[in-house]
């Protein structure tokens, strides 16, 4: 097969990681961000998005030549959004070239004959691919320059990216050893990119064959929690609930045993306040640093780079991550002392987890009384509740697909973990005490491995 050139202004089919083809434009990149070394590839603006990234070539494919088996692939709604907006985009450019027929360009050359030209990230036909609220790739500053740092009355900070994939192709990886605990759905992805960025990653996971993956990547191996925590700076963990939290670092070869003064210990985990209390006191009483740091998102966002990252403890300790968290979200706050940050993460995850039941609730109820479910969902995201949650969720819903984004059996836990912290607080949490015994029908329909979307499970049975 013939290989295929392509130029600055091209239309493609961009694959980014494990994701289906993306509609998108071969654009400039901006002066300050290099091209990743020893690797062929283009700068890529993606349609009905914010995104921006470096693929490479193999990667990607003209966009005319395979739309018609991207579309089979895609059924999605922001999919075939992004479609819609590139075929009026090139019905625009053709009728101004059209128009231009005869009259020749700014040199007085004339251009019929010439293939279509598609214009910058600059020019005003493009607007109406964008949300008017980015900036355009050749507007981008250096990362210092486009941070946005909040002091909000709590005393917490913001550290804000305006897009954060077009900022990570640009980042200095910090120059200290990173060590990096649990390969679950969101640790994979964290590691991943903390790799792309250039950060010298240890691994480890309770099921070696995880760390296989990464090592081709250029992560090196670590034989157990001590031995990554001693020979690491700084340690990152992220598992699936305060006993395995505590287990990795109180237990048999656990992260205390490899603590020395100076080193940094940062808990990922969603778990309760008292849990990182504990874990906070054990880490500082050997001389460490500590941070927890839990993360808001799924299995895709944090493949993609754009999870959001709450974190509360050693501020000096959250200032040394900022490459690494530059690299695995879009933004982080934060929240002051160390318990702070899970207690912002449970809440967060309680109205998501509710959430989540009642949509599930109004799609059975639609069904139950002759509704279109799948009428229900158009009108639902054309309304004030319109939101890619919603919108993936309830696809998933209609098409059976409940592989795993972010576990049920987790949002599970939290919520059980919110409900608890109400009861210290002696303050009320129907809807979340509503919502758990749901997820607990749907854990007793074994449904605890499948995405949390499958609570949609536990009112048909």
């Amino acid at each position: 097969m013939a290989t295929v050139h392509l130029r600055i202004g091209d239309l493609v089919w961009g694959k980014l990681g494990r994701y289906p083809p993306w509609p998108g434009k071969i654009v400039s990149p901006p002066k300050d961000l290099k091209k990743p070394r020893g690797k062929k590839c283009h700068f890529v603006k993606f349609f009905g998005t914010e995104d921006h990234a470096w693929i490479k070539v193999e990667q990607l494919k003209p966009y005319h030549a395979h739309k018609e088996e991207m579309i089979k692939i895609n059924k999605g709604k922001r999919f075939q959004q992004a479609v819609d907006a590139v075929e009026d985009f090139l019905k625009k450019a053709k009728g101004k070239e059209q128009n231009s027929d005869g009259k020749g360009d700014l040199k007085g050359k004339k251009t019929p004959n010439k293939p279509l030209k598609i214009l910058e990230e600059d020019d005003e036909d493009l607007s109406a691919l964008k949300d008017p609220s980015e900036k355009p790739a050749s507007s981008m500053e250096p990362i210092s320059k486009r941070l946005k740092i909040v002091e909000e009355d709590t005393g917490s900070t913001s550290i804000q990216a305006a897009d954060s994939t077009a900022i990570n192709g640009s980042i200095t990886p910090t120059d200290k050893r990173i060590g990096f605990l649990g390969l679950g759905l969101m640790g994979s992805g964290i590691v991943s990119n903390l790799l792309k960025m250039g950060h010298v990653v240890t691994v480890w996971n309770r099921t070696a064959e995880k760390c296989d993956l990464f090592i081709q990547e250029g992560a090196r191996l670590g034989r157990t929690p001590a031995e990554v925590a001693s020979m690491c700076d700084i340690t990152f963990s992220c598992v699936s609930d305060p006993k395995a939290a505590r287990d990795l670092v109180l237990g048999p070869s656990g992260v205390l045993q490899g603590i020395r003064p100076g080193k940094c210990y940062i808990e990922m985990s969603t778990v309760d306040p008292e849990t990182i209390t504990e874990l906070s006191q054990v880490i500082t009483s050997r001389g460490g640093r500590f941070l927890e740091a839990p993360v808001a998102g799924s299995q895709q966002l944090s493949n993609d780079g754009m999870l959001v990252i709450l974190a509360a403890g050693d501020r000096t300790v959250y200032e040394d991550c900022s490459s690494c968290f530059q690299a695995m979200g879009k933004s982080s706050f934060f929240l002051g002392e160390a318990g702070n940050a899970a207690r912002m993460m449970l809440i967060l995850n309680m109205v998501q987890g509710s959430f989540m039941a009642t949509i599930a609730e109004g799609l059975t109820l639609a069904q139950a009384t002759g509704q279109s479910q799948q009428t229900f969902l158009d009108i639902l995201c054309q309304g004030q509740m319109a939101s890619t949650f919603v919108d993936q969720k309830c696809q998933n819903i209609l098409q059976g697909n409940f592989k795993p984004d972010y576990y049920l059996k987790h949002i599970q836990k939290d919520l059980r973990l919110a409900i608890s912290m109400g009861d210290m607080a002696n303050h009320p949490t129907p809807m979340a005490a509503a919502a758990n015994e749901v997820y607990k029908r749907a854990k007793a329909l074994d449904q605890s491995d499948n995405d949390i979307s499958a609570v949609y499970r536990a009112y048909i049975h």
